[in-house]
């Protein structure tokens, strides 16, 4: 016999729908991009990655020291050039680093703001039914005024409260979550301050010596560095002009260190009158929304050499300090146009003169005359090494001003042909009967000028990141409940009324609470204790623990500060 399945067949089951791997998998990378995990440790690559700008030196900060550090290291200072580390805050490697981090900033941040919003608008929950489950829990006799007496004693002591009948919730600690979220929102706005001032900032370095001559204005060509951001340009620059007029520098007696340091400038903005300025090491001068920052002092001796021809020059040239508590300066005087035949013109290239030395603000009674004792000039005198011949100066080969090309020396284009020491005064003349004197010296100061526009941001949002982070190791989130019990209600031996067990209360009224910390929180046992005891109508209990709020235990006011 054959059997016939008669039952309608059942439709094919549609085919599950695969999800577009391109897409799942730019949502896995965003979801790793923005965990806190990924900012940590992108946060710890930022700061591996700076290193490098650290221990190396910089083309941005000082391009001698890079070039120092080519000829000290030939091999391996190129293969360093080539993967930015002589820009590592301007290289790929470190701009990505810091666009990761900040994009993974944002992203950690963002839904937390949105939580937190809602959690500061949500009330504080529903009591549980079980009180004597919480961490802190006690039975106390019921104020005059039930529930309403109870929530106005927490609202005094600053407790987000709401009152459901005989019960009263209250929580605190909400301050904790917006110090977290306010320390890493300064974050981001730290990394947006840099960025600004990477990008529209500009800074430069000049060395400025006193006397009406000397006048310096604020233009590329006249700083012997500069670093300008990506959006700035020389036409960008302010229009103003520094004139030193005079510098004062105090010292320490005993040690010669540094006590006083004061320049007195002329400043000539454009389109105002010409006005008197001071500024010192931690006081900068603000001008056309720059800053000027003092970085050191020296001295230039004043030099006048008289050629064959009786034809003398000037030279003021600022003698660079080596670095001891002397200030002992190291430098050179070269006179290119000595020498020159004025009845025809013509100029010997082997008859230039250039003067290299040290100069002593005060020297030793005897030699060796190689460094200062003192800071300021009590006994000066200047080292002076003479050369004769081809200096180079018209080659067109780039150079220090503050040193001699020793390359001129080695090849015996330029000769030595004396040493003297001069005091202030002196005349030395040379073997071919040409003169120098040595008139004196003139201050000079080093100057950083600096334009930031993200410098009020960083210290604003710096300001806002400690405070944050205060906020989030100080406060504590907790929970305390309170159930107002009527007469007649019965109590268990735990605590806890339930009608179905215990004992009876009697004929008082009675409150039960229960306490619960969201976080490790040592002082709890000890802040609920003190609710307790000013809800009970423990007037002495209540100042005891104000007292331990405002100055008995600071660590316990610090926590309950919200």
């Amino acid at each position: 016999m054959t059997v016939v399945d008669d039952r309608p067949a059942s439709p094919a089951e549609a085919p599950r729908r695969r999800p577009n791997p391109v897409l799942a998998l730019l949502r896995n990378s965003w979801r790793q991009l923005t965990s806190m995990r990924t900012a940590l440790v992108l946060l710890f690559l930022l700061a591996v990655a700076a290193i490098p700008g650290s221990v190396l030196p910089q083309r941005g900060v000082n391009p001698e020291d890079v070039r120092d550090y080519f000829v000290a290291h030939p091999d391996l200072a190129p293969v360093l050039d080539r993967i930015g580390a002589f820009e590592a805050f301007g290289s790929v490697w470190f701009s990505a680093i810091y666009l990761l981090l900040f994009t993974s900033l944002i992203g950690c941040i963002t839904p937390r703001l949105r939580d937190h919003a809602r959690a500061l608008r949500a009330k504080p929950p529903v009591a549980p039914k079980r009180l004597d489950r919480l961490p802190q829990h006690a039975v106390l006799a019921a104020p005059a005024g039930g529930a309403a007496a109870i929530a106005e004693v927490l609202r005094r002591r600053r407790w987000r409260v709401v009152v459901r009948g005989d019960e009263v919730s209250a929580e605190k600690g909400h301050l904790k979550e917006t110090g977290n979220l306010l320390f890493h929102t300064s974050m981001v706005v730290v990394l947006i301050g840099v960025a600004l001032g990477s990008w529209y900032g500009w800074s430069g370095n000049r060395l400025l010596v006193a006397g009406a001559d000397n006048a310096f204005c604020n233009t590329q060509q006249q700083y012997a560095e500069t670093k300008f951001g990506p959006r700035v340009s020389s036409a960008d620059l302010p229009g103003f002009c520094l004139r030193l007029d005079d510098f004062e520098a105090e010292f320490l007696e005993d040690n010669g260190q540094p006590k006083f340091f004061n320049a007195k400038v002329t400043v000539d903005e454009e389109g105002r009158a010409p006005r008197p300025a001071e500024f010192s090491v931690n006081s900068p001068l603000r001008v056309d929304g720059a800053n000027v920052y003092l970085l050191g002092h020296g001295y230039a001796p004043v030099i006048r050499y008289t050629d064959r021809f009786g034809r003398s020059q000037t030279s003021t040239t600022p003698f660079l300090t080596t670095g001891d508590i002397g200030i002992t300066g190291e430098g050179v005087a070269a006179f290119p146009d000595a020498n020159v035949d004025p009845a025809t013109g013509r100029r010997d290239p082997d008859l230039q003169m250039a003067f290299t030395g040290l100069y002593l603000p005060t020297a030793p009674q005897q030699g060796p005359f190689v460094r200062s004792e003192f800071p300021t000039e009590r006994n000066p005198l200047l080292n002076l090494v003479a050369y004769r011949g081809n200096l180079g100066l018209d080659a067109g080969i780039p150079g220090s001003v503050y040193e001699l090309d020793q390359r001129q020396v080695r090849t015996g284009k330029v000769k030595e042909v004396g040493t003297k020491l001069l005091k202030v005064g002196e005349t030395w003349t040379l073997d071919d009967g040409t003169r120098l004197e040595f008139l004196g010296t003139e201050p000079y100061i080093v100057l950083s000028v600096r334009y930031d526009p993200g410098s009020t941001l960083l210290l604003v949002s710096a300001a806002t990141l400690l405070a944050g982070l205060m906020g989030s190791l100080f406060v504590r989130r907790r929970r305390v409940f309170f159930r107002v019990l009527p007469a007649g209600a019965v109590v268990p031996a735990g605590g806890s009324a339930d009608p179905a067990s215990g004992s009876p209360t009697g004929g008082s009224s009675l409150v039960e609470a229960g306490g619960l910390p969201r976080t490790d929180h040592p002082g709890f046992a000890d802040e609920f204790a003190q609710l307790v005891a000013a809800v009970s109508g423990d007037e002495r209990a209540d100042e005891r623990a104000g007292a331990d709020r405002d100055g008995g235990d600071p660590a316990g006011a610090r926590e309950g500060a919200e």
